[in-house]
């Protein structure tokens, strides 16, 4: 039998940690995050992260269980969920769960390809290729081992391109044959997922505000800490939106108003790459802002729907 799963996402900034909470406090339920950020101890400001005293009054979970010098992956985040899930359904608690991490999402409701670890030698000597030779010459490689694969990605999707070719080294295998399993309804959750939508002058205005407001809560302190740690950051922490852009104008790439500038731009496409995954899924409900701050209006929307369909 299937767990009934209600998902809360959206892109960046569109107000979901609130919407959220507000639910969260209408309906008496926990919170389970969905934003691989939110995992690292120490990365607050940058992430928006609940405050201490909203965990307080409402159980989250899947916030600050890592360091942000270790690594985390999707694949011990599935672990993660599965482990809390059934905890919390055993107790008889509650819960939905809120992010906007679209590969965690997906492999809650889709399952998880189990690949090879990373190889970050064979990545970086990926990365020397692009840049010497373009991102075609990539894309190449992975046409001639795996078109199938290929045909499902742009050519400037380095990202994935690398990572099939990285599959494809360690296993000498196509990626494309190895995730029959990913791409199916995972049998363990039956999941509602309802989306997030600003018009898109009203998200970038919010956008820029999360930013400013990110640097006068102290960003820039922040990041400096966690730098000079002598522990360091994962890869994974150290490319964090905010984070990388923050150690760049610290190593001398950026001025104080440029790093600002380079973050909401970055935000920006980020959002619209989140978007581009959220109408790939199946069955999404979307909720739709009536004004730039919405809060109100959107929970009771998502609380509508959630009534609507439970009484079905």
């Amino acid at each position: 039998m299937s767990l009934p799963l209600w998902i809360l996402t959206g892109p960046t900034a569109s107000g979901k940690t609130d919407i959220g909470l507000k639910i969260a406090n209408t309906i008496d339920v926990e919170i389970i995050s969905a934003d691989s950020m939110l995992v690292y101890r120490g990365m607050d400001i940058g992430t928006e992260k609940p405050s201490l005293e909203a965990r307080d009054k409402i159980p989250h979970h899947l916030i600050d269980i890592v360091d942000p010098w270790e690594e985390y992956s999707v694949g011990r985040y599935v672990k993660d969920f599965d482990a809390v899930t059934q905890s919390l359904y055993q107790q008889g608690r509650q819960f939905i769960v809120v992010g906007g991490t679209a590969l965690y999402l997906k492999a809650i409701m889709e399952g998880l390809f189990e690949g090879p670890p990373a190889d970050w030698g064979y990545r970086n000597s990926l990365k020397a290729i692009a840049r010497e030779k373009g991102p075609q010459y990539l894309y190449n490689m992975l046409s001639e081992i795996d078109p199938e694969t290929a045909r499902k990605l742009h050519m400037n999707d380095q990202k994935r391109i690398i990572r099939a070719l990285e599959v494809f080294k360690a296993t000498h295998r196509r990626i494309s044959s190895l995730q029959m399993q990913f791409g199916h309804k995972n049998p363990k959750y039956d999941c509602t997922i309802v989306a997030i939508e600003h018009n898109r002058e009203a998200l970038y205005k919010r956008l820029e505000t999360r930013v400013d407001r990110m640097f006068a809560r102290g960003l820039v302190e922040e990041v400096g800490r966690l730098i000079n740690n002598p522990l360091g950051l994962s890869r994974q922490a150290s490319q964090a939106l905010g984070y990388k852009e923050i150690i760049d104008f610290f190593n001398g790439k950026y001025t104080f108003s440029e790093v600002s500038r380079e973050i909401k731009q970055r935000t920006r496409r980020f959002a619209k790459r989140q978007m581009t995954w959220f109408r790939s899924f199946t069955n999404i409900h979307w909720i739709h802002a009536s004004t730039e701050n919405d809060t109100a209006g959107l929970s009771e929307q998502w609380l509508k729907y959630f009534l609507t369909q439970k009484n079905k």
